[in-house]
């Protein structure tokens, strides 16, 4: 398998005078994508203080998070009052009713709240809940 100019063993070949070629190449190359970098940096701090003013929080991946007026729990409660619902049309339920998540795994979530939750929800069968 043949090896790149700049790997270790076709560094070991080289003379001192491409070495020092080399060395600068690479010093200047990362010049450039540090100074990159700091332009990106600088455009996603704009960015983020636009969104902090727009009213939006920033999560740990930089995304704005969706604002609910009610938690989870409140929410799958009011929705649940009255009615024995499967996980799935519960989850389908709360969203409709303006219930709002990112979560790909969505229906999961809702699982583990009417599980846990044993407080605020019966259930009644297998996969069929209701608000206790």
């Amino acid at each position: 398998m043949a090896r790149k100019s700049g790997s270790r063993a076709g560094l070991k070949t080289m003379s001192i005078k491409d070495l020092h070629a080399e060395i600068r190449r690479r010093e200047r190359t990362v010049g450039s994508m540090m100074r990159k970098r700091e332009k990106l940096l600088d455009q996603l701090a704009e960015l983020n203080t636009a969104i902090v003013k727009a009213g939006a929080k920033i999560n740990s991946r930089g995304g704005a998070r969706p604002r609910n007026e009610m938690n989870l729990v409140q929410s799958l409660a009011k929705v649940l009052r009255g009615k024995t619902m499967s996980v799935t049309d519960v989850a389908a339920a709360v969203r409709a009713a303006g219930y709002k998540t990112t979560a790909a795994n969505f229906r999961t979530i809702v699982n583990q709240a009417l599980i846990k939750n044993t407080k605020v929800f019966k259930k009644i069968g297998r996969g069929q809940y209701t608000a206790a």
